[in-house]
């Protein structure tokens, strides 16, 4: 009788020792290290599936995790590291390495902050609108009514974590996201020079930025932490600091084609621009390289990337790239309850803004702007020769970007 007592209380004794040791030995920047460097304390709205949980609502195997990280927390408040020095600035030039860099050069002129009053109640606009619609019955879009348990992990690529200042990030691509990756490499100290975290994020080479080994991102959970993986990230969702930036889903679609199409870029020139031009432009025996085909006068036109958008082949075979995939499939903003919503058009207010908030303004600043950001201003010069048919059906697959997050509907471009 007492042997058969003592065998289910070993598999409770060992089952908690196996969760010791995966918090404890967590990663070389794991949560036994991350620090919630956070001002912000306002109540999660109840309709958000993952991080407006109530945490007294949270399953038993999540509830034990958080007290545990809670402990270790309290345990590791104190570790001194360098980060927490003054970061040095830098020259007052970036060192630009990359064509597209090169190409539109950075804007170091000073910007007037907006003051934080403005900011507070910019923030609470842009949140009320995303929750008020996205618990808008009426107001339906794919995915929009899966929990976050729903979301397969390859979905959760774009969320980057910084376990060290309690930070995640959903990258959006064509939306200031190579110099947000570059903060959150100096932030969470992931990548190395000559054995010295990185100080200055422009120091960072654009390579080495997108490479996606140098991110720890919530599709990466599964293989490090198994069945444990969701209930991590529902714990780091509740206890961080989550924000993304957004922009003009017309304007970031006009951005992606110039950046991808209109300079010379091998990869997206076979993966995307050969299958346009034979589609849609009737080319066929094409070159092989895009310096080839530049040579000749052959380019993807607008017309072309529009059409393959809007061609239902198209995610037949593949889902969006990222470049031009709605951000409502990127970041999940009726799952996830974001803390701070930035926008493109008003970068260096808000991201100035952010890191105040973040607490490491002195740790760093925000890499300037580039000079000829792509400005809403074009929008009808890009769409001028597409047939407005095409333009109403571009605005229903890009609606719901449009309106979570509070941008007009462009009525010029649906009207004849």
């Amino acid at each position: 009788m007492t042997k058969a007592r003592l065998l289910p209380l070993s598999v409770v004794l060992v089952s908690i020792f196996m969760i010791l040791l995966i918090i404890v030995y967590w990663d070389n920047v794991g949560t036994a290290h991350f620090y919630l460097h956070t001002s912000f304390s306002r109540p999660h709205s109840p309709g958000a599936i993952a991080a407006g949980e109530d945490w007294e609502s949270l399953p038993d195997v999540d509830e034990f995790l958080a007290k545990l990280l809670s402990s270790s927390l309290k345990q590791n408040s104190s570790i001194p590291r360098k980060t927490e020095q003054l970061l040095v600035q830098g020259s007052n030039k970036p060192v630009v390495s990359n064509l597209e860099e090169n190409v539109r050069g950075y804007d170091w002129s000073t910007h007037k902050d907006r003051n934080s009053l403005d900011q507070e109640k910019l923030q609470v606009e842009r949140q009320r609108t995303l929750r008020e619609f996205c618990a808008n019955s009426s107001f339906t879009f794919p995915t929009k009514e899966r929990s976050f348990d729903d979301i397969p992990n390859y979905e959760l690529n774009h969320l980057i974590v910084d376990d060290r200042h309690g930070v995640i990030y959903c990258y959006v691509p064509k939306v200031a996201c190579t110099n947000w990756k570059r903060v959150m490499i100096v932030l969470s100290e992931s990548l190395l020079d000559q054995g010295v975290p990185y100080r200055n994020p422009l120091d960072i080479p654009r390579e080495h930025v997108h490479n996606t080994s140098t991110h720890l991102t919530f599709n990466k959970f599964w293989r490090r932490y198994g069945k444990f993986s969701r209930h991590l990230m529902k714990i780091k969702l509740k206890k961080y600091t989550k924000f993304l930036f957004v922009r003009d889903p017309f304007v970031r679609l006009i951005s992606a084609f110039r950046s991808k199409f209109e300079l010379e870029n091998e990869d997206f020139y076979r993966r995307f621009a050969i299958p346009m031009l034979k589609l849609y432009s009737n080319h066929t025996n094409l070159p092989t390289s895009v310096s080839e085909a530049f040579g000749a006068g052959l380019k993807v036109s607008f017309s072309d990337f529009i059409q393959y958008l809007l061609d239902p082949r198209t995610e037949k075979m593949a889902p969006f790239n990222e470049h031009w995939r709605q951000v409502y499939r990127l970041c999940h903003p009726c799952q996830i309850d974001y803390d701070f919503i930035g926008k493109l058009e008003t970068l260096d207010e808000d991201a100035a803004y952010l890191l105040q908030l973040l607490k490491v303004d002195r740790l760093l600043r925000f890499p300037p702007s580039y000079r000829n950001r792509t400005a809403s201003s074009w929008e009808d010069n890009w769409f001028a020769k597409i047939p407005l048919a095409w333009r109403q059906q571009l605005y229903k697959l890009y609606e719901a970007d449009f309106v979570l997050f509070g941008y007009p509907k462009p009525e010029n471009l649906l009207k004849d």
